[in-house]
């Protein structure tokens, strides 16, 4: 049977035709490739969004590395052992790796990096992530000592003081109380340098996926010389160090970021690229406009309405892409901590009229949250069809209405004016205005559209400073638990204020299971009670809609939203 595997990798390979009377002609080796937003952070340990992660995917080499075929390869690590019976790793790192400064790379900049990650003064929204790693959960919700701000090494933790209930004593600003007795130390976290080129890793359980999980941008590597000299180090291009493929030359903010072939590389042999040039138009019909004009080599957001036209020309490619579109509500606010209003917003949206008049790019309606194309407990079965596709019913206006009259809201009536909050995008303008609709014609709820710009967006989410708010989530690795991890209280980004211990339970049991098809029990089980208390609307399952050069060779394009530059080519042009 059809295996899956965990990257859909698209691989351009074209011929060069040479003409009569034409010769060939071999054009510049640069890419120009649009991620149509302003990155908020190029710090692998805080990234969080698909502009962030197709630049530093460029600028980083972690561990392992997918290639062309589909397959994890060593990368940074030259070979590794493991699991064995204590799910413990041993990975060797090359020797003479360099970082973009001449520093060498060593297993300690691992050991550093992902410590910094999990560390409570970073504060990323992506440490859970690392709670695959012995005590590494325990890490991030550990007290440091009073006055660090930044990580090092040589930082003090200790355990959070209890009460008498077992609950957290907290500071006049709602800090947590260390527990002087009880000293945590990073010794304890499963990530270990034992020299240069030596990297012992313990895991808390099996974790299948964890070799595909190493090629994730929080696994990624920093120099931990370079950032505890400069903290702001991955704000600018001159402070700017990283470890892959391709080094950062120019940072323009909110225009460009410029980066070019990075002689140092270990790989540096195979890097045929000599720059990539990143832009940030957010203008789906500008950003066309470029590519058509030849401006653009790959543009990732054209426009819906000039799909049809693309594709009969032969330039649209949809690609896989494994993700999820939906609307977060905010469940600190009222009414959006009352479930029935929740389930009565989103029954109310026609996802069918979306994906066939709004984005028109062979998206299927998603009534449930974890996409298709991600295996279950063995490889001949799909998680989405073995839980089902459908937790409730597509533009189900009948209940939407009972279900807003029992909270109390019967017709719209007493229904408090709301905002949808969404960043800068023709697409999601449109779905906003068209579910305003939907709201205000089906259930007389009247809301306003606000508008944001990437960085502002993300800020207002993470800080539940909204009331309804458009998001997509795309995975990580090929595992549902990518999906619903999100949703753990302590993940860092639900960003909707939903706390359910039931949850977090069934996913604590899921990361404990040594057993693959009772893990994936405890995930059906909690993708259930996430549709329960639908702190999330979904909307769409994801597909990618994008305009690619012919002139790429070997341009790989994954499912999980990454684009890797480190094979392609420019193909040669015939000229007359």
């Amino acid at each position: 049977m059809k295996r899956f595997v965990y990257l859909v990798v698209v691989s351009i390979l074209l011929s060069v035709v040479t003409l009569n009377g034409c010769s060939p002609k071999k054009s510049a080796s640069i890419v120009r490739y649009n991620i149509a937003a302003e990155p908020q952070y190029l710090d692998p340990g805080k990234a969080t969004g698909i502009p962030e992660f197709t630049v530093l995917l460029n600028l980083f080499d972690g561990l392992t590395r997918y290639n062309e075929q589909n397959e994890i390869i060593p990368s940074v690590a030259e070979k590794w052992n493991g699991p064995n019976e204590n799910n413990e790793y041993t990975f060797t790192l090359r020797k003479g790796v360099m970082w973009s400064n001449g520093d060498p790379v060593t297993a300690y900049d691992f050991e550093y990096s992902w410590k910094r990650a999990l560390s409570p003064e970073l504060a990323s929204e992506y440490a859970y992530q690392l709670y695959y790693l012995k005590n590494g959960k325990i890490l991030n919700s550990a007290v440091p000592a009073e006055g660090q701000t930044e990580f090092k090494m040589e930082n003090k933790y200790y355990y959070p003081k209890l009460d008498e209930k077992g609950n957290p004593v907290l500071n006049a600003d709602n800090s947590q109380v260390p527990d002087l007795d009880k000293p945590f130390s990073l010794d304890d976290i499963g990530v270990k340098a034992t020299d240069d080129n030596t990297l012992l890793v313990s895991l808390e359980s099996n974790t299948p996926f964890f070799l595909s999980l190493l090629t994730f941008t929080t696994y990624l590597p920093v120099n931990h010389l370079v950032v505890e000299k400069n903290p702001d180090w991955s704000k600018s291009a001159k402070n700017f160090v990283g470890n892959g493929p391709f080094k950062m030359n120019t940072w323009i903010h909110a225009d460009k970021i410029e980066v070019v072939k990075n002689e140092k590389y270990w790989d540096a042999g195979v890097v045929k690229l000599s720059k990539i040039l990143f832009t940030m138009v957010d203008n789906q019909a500008t950003e066309l406009v470029l590519w058509e004009s030849g401006q653009l080599d790959v543009a990732t957001n054209p426009p819906p309405i000039e799909f049809d036209r693309l594709k009969k020309e032969g330039k649209l490619q949809i690609l896989p892409y494994l993700g999820t579109y939906y609307y977060a509500f905010n469940t600190t606010r009222k009414p959006f901590d009352d479930v029935r209003v929740r389930k009565a917003l989103s029954f109310a949206i026609d996802r069918q009229s979306i994906v066939q008049n709004i984005t028109k790019g062979e998206q299927k309606p998603a009534m449930a949250f974890v996409p298709y194309g991600i295996p279950d407990s063995t490889s001949d079965k799909e998680f989405r069809t073995v839980g089902g596709d459908q937790y409730f019913t597509d533009n189900n206006l009948e209940e939407a209405k009972e279900l807003l009259a029992e909270a109390g809201f019967p017709g719209g009536a007493g229904f408090p004016e709301m905002n949808i909050l969404y960043n800068s995008n023709e697409t999601h303008h449109s779905i906003a205005q068209a579910i305003q609709q939907m709201w205000n014609e089906g259930l007389g709820i009247k809301c306003n559209l606000m508008n944001q710009e990437w960085k502002v967006y993300l800020d207002k989410r993470s800080s539940l400073d909204y009331d309804v708010a458009r998001a997509g989530w795309i995975g990580d690795f090929m595992d549902p638990s990518t999906f619903l991890d999100t949703f753990y209280s302590s993940s860092g980004t639900s960003d909707t204020g939903w706390v359910s211990p039931s949850f977090d339970a069934l996913i604590e049991k899921a990361r404990s299971a040594n057993d693959n098809f009772l893990r994936m029990r405890y995930l059906h089980d909690a993708e259930m009670l996430l549709m329960e208390d639908m702190p999330i609307a979904p909307i769409y399952f994801y597909t990618r809609p994008i305009l690619i050069s012919k002139k790429l060779q070997h341009y790989i394009s994954s499912s999980l939203g990454y684009t890797d530059f480190k094979w392609t080519e420019i193909s040669a042009e015939t000229t007359p």
